[in-house]
């Protein structure tokens, strides 16, 4: 199972976290990295205006979210490569701040020790990352060379995969 850790709890960091447990995706949620308080974290988890309330037990302690029963670390660091990625094995991250979108910058989650990092939105900047949708392009992943890709915008995920058809 792999480990998984979120940089950015904002809607996007929490649906994704809220999707992988509905599905019950073989995922080891382990750390939630914002600058928000941990109980306030877990509150706008566990209710949601458009989706409703997380329909399991949610709560939080001192540095965790607890979500059925299972504990997530929360961390507050501004500088995601003072995170202890390697410390708790993370093999992905998943970039969704919205700050850490050029190439360089995301790099930061692997010097702190994740092995890869996904970029919830358009990269941005010089360096070539690879931008996959799901349904277009998801073969041009290569897990040797691909250590930082990008999962495009909503509006690219929305119209690219019509625009193949």
């Amino acid at each position: 199972m792999r480990k998984v850790a979120i940089n950015g709890f904002g809607r996007i960091g929490r649906l994704t976290l809220r999707a992988a447990l509905e599905r019950k995706a073989d995922l080891d949620f382990v750390a939630v990295n914002d600058l928000v308080d941990v109980k306030t974290l877990a509150h706008l988890f566990k209710y949601d205006s458009v989706h409703r309330s997380y329909p399991g037990a949610v709560g939080a302690d001192d540095d965790s979210i607890i979500v059925d029963g299972k504990k997530i670390r929360v961390f507050s660091e501004r500088d995601p490569s003072n995170l202890p990625w390697a410390e708790l094995g993370v093999d992905i991250v998943i970039e969704s701040t919205g700050f850490f979108r050029k190439k360089k910058d995301a790099a930061s989650h692997l010097k702190a020790g994740a092995k890869k990092v996904i970029i919830t939105a358009p990269a941005r900047g010089d360096e070539e990352v690879l931008t996959v949708v799901m349904g277009v392009n998801e073969n041009a992943y290569e897990a040797s060379l691909n250590d930082i890709v990008s999962g495009a915008s909503c509006t690219t995920n929305c119209l690219v995969p019509m625009v193949k058809v």
